[in-house]
């Protein structure tokens, strides 16, 4: 399912959050998946705004890299 609104080229993200959480999500909640043309940024930012309108907590993870935490044990200053 696709849902087109009109909007001009330059809505700041918090507009896009709200156009999405009046017009979107009341219909049907939470995304499955984001596709955008502006860049990881540009989402990654959308559902952090969405997520705070929606008094969603986000908490961000650190991948856990074994090789690059086994590197920095080895370099000596």
């Amino acid at each position: 399912m696709s849902h087109f609104i009109i909007t001009t080229e330059k809505i700041t993200v918090k507009g896009l959050a709200k156009l999405f959480r009046n017009t979107v999500w009341k219909l049907h909640r939470l995304l499955e998946s984001v596709i955008s043309d502006r860049g990881l940024q540009f989402a990654a930012d959308l559902m952090k705004e969405l997520n705070e309108m929606l008094g969603i907590e986000t908490k961000l993870l650190t991948v856990f890299h074994l090789q690059t935490d086994r590197l920095k044990g080895q370099i000596k200053s």
